[in-house]
């Protein structure tokens, strides 16, 4: 009996995947890679994360310069992996939705720059990186994809 889309999909989706298709070097094994914050946006939210206690929306909307709808969807995408918590408050009569890094997501975080080999020779990337600039964020992306 044929499986569905979505019963394939729900077999292979975990939080932490290994992402293939990057060479780890010679011809060796591909690098381990959290697939959830490998991804530009997701990376860029959990570096601005990193260094700041917490962001409401509309200030990770204009820090990292992207639409409403493209920072909900990675922002959802983090909060089911647990990486960030996400509190909805009204100010005023107005909704303020307030992003925080977990522990969890610190640790992520933290892992995915420490072991990197190709951030082993380019320390100022992880520094950068860990102060949440968003241009060291996608010189980070570029050098390991």
């Amino acid at each position: 009996m044929a499986r569905s889309n979505a019963a394939r999909k729900k077999e292979t989706t975990s939080a932490v995947q290994p992402l293939t298709g990057i060479k780890g070097g010679r011809d060796g094994p591909a690098l381990a890679l959290d697939r959830v914050i490998h991804e530009r946006m997701r990376l860029a939210i959990v570096s601005a994360l990193a260094v700041n206690a917490s962001l409401s929306f509309t200030e990770l909307r204009a820090l990292l310069d992207t639409s409403d709808g493209n920072l909900s969807v990675h922002a959802r995408k983090l909060e089911e992996a647990a990486y960030i918590t996400c509190d909805k408050t009204f100010e005023d009569r107005m909704p303020r939705t307030e992003y925080r890094l977990t522990s969890s997501g610190r640790r992520a975080f933290d892992k995915y720059l420490a072991p990197n080999p190709p951030l082993s020779g380019r320390p100022f990337l992880t520094k950068l990186a860990r102060a949440g600039f968003l241009a060291a964020v996608s010189a980070l992306y570029d050098a390991v994809a």
